[in-house]
């Protein structure tokens, strides 16, 4: 029985974890990548800069940030290491879009 109790335990404190940590880690790279047009290429930077934005806001001051800390202090470090991945992602997704407009010839 005990066993059960701990078992429920673990499983809400890794849901609470996961359920606040709320930033979209993006993908380094996406299929496609390389097919994509200068006005692509452009649009997609901009959107992984959105993507990291969004990231660095959710390590603000909150209302969700605050409830985190008030009920379950745990979920907000939850949350800081999902946006510091989401922004580090959304870095790595720039810098390779970046480098495919420099080897596309776009912007120049």
């Amino acid at each position: 029985m005990i066993k059960i109790f701990k078992s429920i335990a673990v499983a809400s404190v890794a849901a609470s974890l996961t359920a606040c940590a709320s930033p979209e880690v993006v993908d380094k790279r996406q299929m496609g990548d390389e097919q994509l047009s200068c006005m692509q290429l452009a649009s997609e930077i901009q959107e992984a800069h959105e993507f990291e934005r969004n990231a660095q806001k959710e390590k603000g001051i909150t209302g969700t940030n605050v409830a985190a800390a008030v009920i379950f202090w745990p979920a907000i470090i939850g949350t800081y290491s999902n946006a510091n991945d989401a922004i580090k992602a959304a870095k790595a997704r720039k810098e390779h879009l970046v480098a495919l407009s420099t080897k596309k010839g776009c912007g120049s």
